[in-house]
């Protein structure tokens, strides 16, 4: 311990002689299959990464001006760097991204040029802030947090997870997510030319290298505990870009079943919003999204019935696809039930699905429910639902998602 203490001892001075705010970078290969086999490479070929790293580090310019000063424990590299005043959450994205940026960096380069000894090795990385207080020595603190980036960095995929939660999170507070919206056409009636009944809203974000769909984030975003700051934002923007809705129209905002569970959403905070945009809760149609079935059907009643007590409506999505739509039908109750596009693809040439919708459409009838079609590509799709007496119908053969405004010109 005394040859890390004397190390650590040496990079603490840092602090002391130019307080500013500190991270530390833990960088080391792992296997995937086995541990040790790092150690067992020649020894050659280790100091060949050590050497390849060091250069690495220095050389790009703008980087090595924050690099304070570098320390291997074994074949463990740690990196003292100097971060900008930001706040605590800010500090730990700023890190992250020098983190994952040499990660990825040193991994592609130096595993390239020695494919056949690192095919089963990953470059992991980790990271720890260095905590700025009055209290424990510069050495103490900067211990803790290269402790912290050690475990960080030994948990698989914790980088990629930091970052993917990183960039969600950049994606709430900057107010990123955006919305297009799909046309939901009402198909029956006299007059032969189909009426807009309303519009989904559909949420899109930039591309990027961490989420490859929305449904990617929404289940990322469920797993990683922060899907209800996510729905709420993506409900706000639906509100937010739905300008060219008429009075008569309704806009399908999707939330997920999770929501229910926990009853985190409370209608009330759209409120202000939709008032500047001159809509009311009648014309908000709140739509279930079967990522996360619903668990506790009481609670989900009482809080729907206060949803429903302000004016707004309810529909469930995806019927056909879970295991739990007819029950949440039964259950809930629904103003409007959504057939899965799983269901309607090709129904007009598949007597199983074709009883399957015949089924829900009766259903939906005696209940008093809309039922909309969803995923409507082509004439005899929409020819066969029609004839089945489904009420209404979305797909990209009635319209393509894209601004309501632009939407209403090209009708």
């Amino acid at each position: 311990m005394g040859h890390h203490q004397a190390i650590l001892q040496r990079s603490s001075l840092i602090m002391d002689d130019k307080p500013e705010n500190i991270g530390v970078i833990y960088l080391s290969w792992h296997s995937e299959q086995s541990a040790g086999t790092w150690q067992q490479l020649p020894s050659s070929f280790r100091r060949s990464w050590k050497l390849y790293i060091e250069m690495m580090l220095y050389a790009n310019p703008e980087t090595a001006a924050h690099v304070r000063d570098k320390f291997w424990m074994g074949d463990d590299l740690y990196i003292v760097m100097a971060l900008p005043d930001l706040q605590q959450q800010e500090l730990q994205g700023n890190l992250l991204q020098a983190a994952g940026k040499w990660q990825e960096e040193a991994e592609r380069g130096f595993s390239g040029t020695e494919l056949g000894l690192m095919s089963d090795m990953r470059l992991h990385a980790g990271v720890g802030l260095v905590e700025r207080s009055d209290t424990g020595s510069p050495v103490s603190r900067l211990y803790e947090a290269s402790k912290r980036a050690l475990l960080y960095g030994q948990q698989k995929e914790s980088l990629t997870q930091a970052m993917r939660l990183q960039y969600m999170n950049g994606l709430i507070r900057g107010k990123l997510l955006m919305s297009v919206y799909q046309p939901i056409m009402s198909i029956q009636g006299t007059d032969s030319e189909l009426t807009t009944f309303g519009y989904e809203a559909l949420t899109r974000f930039p591309k990027n290298k961490w989420f490859s769909s929305p449904l990617d984030l929404f289940a990322f975003a469920e797993e990683s505990g922060e899907v209800a700051r996510l729905d709420q934002s993506a409900r706000e923007q639906a509100v937010e870009g739905s300008t060219g809705l008429q009075s008569h129209q309704k806009l399908f905002i999707n939330m997920t079943a999770q929501l229910l569970n926990e009853g985190s959403f409370y209608p009330a905070r759209l409120a202000k919003m939709m008032e500047q945009r001159g809509l009311s809760p009648h014309h908000i149609v709140f739509e279930i999204t079967e990522r996360s079935a619903i668990q506790d059907y009481g609670a989900a009643l009482a809080t729907l019935a206060e949803y429903r007590r302000q004016g707004f409506q309810i529909a469930i999505d995806d019927v056909g696809a879970g295991y739990s739509s007819l029950q949440a039908i039964i259950e809930l109750k629904p103003d409007y039930i959504k057939v899965d596009c799983s269901l309607i693809m090709g129904i007009h040439e598949h007597e199983m699905k074709e009883h399957i919708v015949h089924t829900l459409v009766q259903l939906a009838d005696k209940m008093a429910i809309g039922i909309i079609a969803e995923g409507i590509e082509h004439q005899e799709e929409l020819d066969k639902v029609k004839a089945m007496g489904v009420h209404y119908a979305q797909g990209y053969l009635l319209g393509r998602p894209g601004e309501i405004s632009v939407l209403v010109q090209r009708r």
